[in-house]
């Protein structure tokens, strides 16, 4: 891995453990020398992520589309800065441009860009490692919904495989890197059948 894509709230939430971990997050990933990719955003976890990472001297991406960067949302000190037309295309770019993605606590944004990639992974479109940081078991829920939905068979028991889970980085981003994608090639398929 050499890039890791954050996925995180705006706004910081309300216990300081959620600004911590972001914190921690970005000096970890400038650390093992990760590039961070982001949407852009110098607000909330968003921005702590891509300060951390800078204050450490690491290198930032971030994605973000035009309305944004008209609200003066942007990062003014990302090492890149790409402005999109769209949040389509934002996702797009910002899992072509990683080699692995993380999501931190958020809310509809941070689960819409993580279960995007996890549908993505689990239809063979990508192969890439995909972690939760559960700070302060903010996704046990989530984690909760996810295994009942398995267990009423509408998400299959390897598809649990396609994501990681731990409460601090170094340890999520080492389980990423063992991360084995699953056996097929679906993509592939898909577009010769449509050749």
């Amino acid at each position: 891995m050499k890039s890791v894509c954050v996925f995180c709230g705006s706004s910081f939430g309300k216990r300081p453990a959620y600004r911590e971990a972001a914190g921690l997050l970005g000096q970890t990933l400038a650390e093992q020398d990760l590039t961070l990719v982001w949407g852009g955003g110098r607000v909330g976890l968003m921005g702590t992520v891509a300060d951390a990472v800078l204050a450490a001297g690491g290198e930032t991406v971030g994605v973000i589309p035009g309305f944004m960067v008209a609200k003066e949302l942007a990062h003014p000190d990302s090492t890149e800065l790409i402005e999109v037309d769209s949040m389509h295309t934002r996702k797009a770019l910002m899992a072509e441009r990683s080699d692995g993605f993380v999501a931190l606590p958020g809310g509809f944004g941070t689960l819409d860009e993580m279960f995007e990639i996890l549908t993505w992974a689990q239809l063979h479109i990508h192969g890439k490692p995909v972690g939760l940081l559960n700070v302060a078991a903010y996704f046990d829920p989530l984690l909760a919904w996810i295994h009942h939905a398995e267990q009423e068979g509408f998400i299959k028991p390897g598809h649990l495989a396609l994501f990681h889970v731990a409460d601090n980085p170094a340890e999520l981003l080492d389980k990423m890197r063992q991360h084995q994608a699953p056996e097929g090639d679906w993509a592939a398929k898909v577009s010769l059948a449509q050749s």
